[in-house]
């Protein structure tokens, strides 16, 4: 045979596979971690923490340096998640409400199985009861509540079993071993690390890691945060010195040696995640999976780590509201080492999910596909900025509160529990974001920023009909 010939079907039996490969839909991972503010990684800058895995994937991946979840508290938050919807419009603000049956097929998790997914979800279900997603998912270890990290015993403090993180990751490697390369997967992985072993007790292990893990960052000291010095505190108003995020404050950081003990044990949570991470992506690629794998990684908020005298999120300052992010997709190597400065939101991670596996997504859906974004074709129209809200019921130990966060001005309104449908406030906050990054003077009570204030309200107004 003439080797012209030969070597012209060699290129068309190529081309062809090449078009195959393109036009397989990828298989999807989204992994979520709970409370893990957006510096608390390596590639974001944080010089400490022990995140090598995470970080070697964001070499290959774009990182977002500005993204935000809308609601900073868990359930709601991922309700919105799942929906792709503001919380105005999906309406959760609580534990124990679940999804509709409607809301539930119109998940990123309804509309891949009826895709052909195969999909599965592990870990804190966050939403009422996760019995509700049976339908919807192949492999399903979703638990309720909080769990804990160790089994429950009669002493907390003998870390019985094995970390939670870990058993979590031996749950995503069997999914994946019941994978095949002729089904498209999906699996969400919502981790409760670097969350906290809620208690009041000023003596309880709040951040309890992996026993493996627990002389690492023994030998450093971390500073706390400029803003933890008393009288940000003291500039507070009354109805915030005594909430719960001070309460939670005075469990977690009430002195020198107790802030140490916890901020080290929430870097070793987020270290524990990372060598989970660093599992499942060795077992891709084992698996001969990982080329055709999109990881995304987030957290649901972000976390106080003694700013302002507290601990614990809720409220509209960066270190609750913003998040990491970071999207692995390696079949674009066009896409892989970016940084991007767009405004991404957490519902935007249903549509763009969807949008990777050529899914259309429901009309309800609010937020937007991040993949034009990614490829850097950011549209002409794409958001400059975006609503906040957090209306859980809790009087005052949680201030039910709203704003608005653009790529300059922050705007906090600290709303009345009683006339929160009217948005009445009864305190602000304007913060200079550009000149002051770390929320240290509020301009509110400044006259000479009257004018901008005016500005923020009304689009706090304009915004807060728009989202519903």
């Amino acid at each position: 045979m003439n080797r012209h010939l030969i070597l012209a079907i060699f290129i068309l039996g190529w081309s062809q596979s090449f078009v195959v490969a393109l036009e397989q839909p990828p298989n999807i991972i989204f992994l979520m971690t709970d409370d893990q503010r957006w510096d608390s990684l390596g590639c974001m800058g944080n010089e400490i923490i022990k995140t090598p895995n995470i970080d070697t994937m964001a070499k290959r991946s774009v990182i977002f340096d500005e993204a935000f979840t809308t609601t900073p508290i868990c359930m709601t938050s991922r309700a919105c998640v799942f929906t792709g919807q503001y919380a105005a419009r999906h309406k959760i603000w609580d534990f124990k409400t679940d999804l509709t049956a409607d809301q539930l097929a119109n998940t990123y998790l309804g509309k891949l199985k009826s895709a052909g997914y195969r999909t599965g979800f592990i870990g804190k279900w966050g939403i009422g009861h996760p019995r509700q997603a049976n339908s919807i998912l192949d492999y399903h270890k979703g638990f309720p509540g909080q769990s804990h990290y160790f089994k429950k015993g009669t002493d907390p403090k003998l870390k019985q079993g094995r970390h939670l993180t870990a058993r979590m990751g031996d749950q995503a490697l069997k999914f994946i071993e019941g994978c095949t390369k002729e089904q498209p997967f999906h699996l969400s992985i919502s981790f409760k690390a670097p969350h906290c072993q809620d208690s009041m007790d000023l003596n309880s292990d709040q951040f309890p890691s992996d026993k493996a893990l627990a002389d690492l960052y023994g030998d450093i000291t971390i500073k706390p945060p400029e803003t933890a010095a008393n009288h940000f505190h003291e500039s507070m108003p009354d109805f915030m010195k005594t909430g719960m995020n001070r309460k939670r404050w005075e469990v977690r950081f009430r002195s020198p040696e107790r802030y140490q003990k916890s901020v080290k044990d929430y870097y070793r949570l987020i270290t524990g995640v990372d060598a989970t991470v660093g599992r499942i992506r060795e077992k891709l690629e084992q698996a001969g999976m990982s080329d055709n794998t999109i990881i995304i990684f987030t957290s649901d908020h972000g976390f106080f780590l003694g700013e302002y005298g507290f601990a614990g999120k809720w409220l509209p300052h960066d270190v609750s509201i913003r998040v990491p992010l970071i999207i692995h997709d390696p079949r674009d190597a066009s896409v892989q080492g970016n940084r991007s400065d767009a405004m991404a939101l957490l519902i935007d991670m249903a549509p763009t999910i969807l949008d990777f596996a050529g899914v259309e997504s429901p009309e309800g859906m609010q937020g937007k596909s991040l993949r034009s974004v990614l490829a850097g074709q950011t549209p002409a129209d794409w958001r400059d900025s975006f609503f906040y809200e957090h209306l859980f019921s809790a009087g005052d130990l949680i201030a039910p509160t709203e704003g608005v966060r653009n790529g300059r001005w922050k705007y906090g309104r600290y709303l009345v529990p009683s006339k929160v449908k009217a948005g009445k406030s009864r305190w602000e906050e304007l913060y200079d974001l550009k000149n002051d990054p770390q929320e240290k003077n509020n301009l509110a009570q400044n006259s000479e920023f009257k004018k901008q204030l005016k500005v923020m309200r009304q689009k706090w107004k304009k915004l807060r009909q728009e989202v519903k």
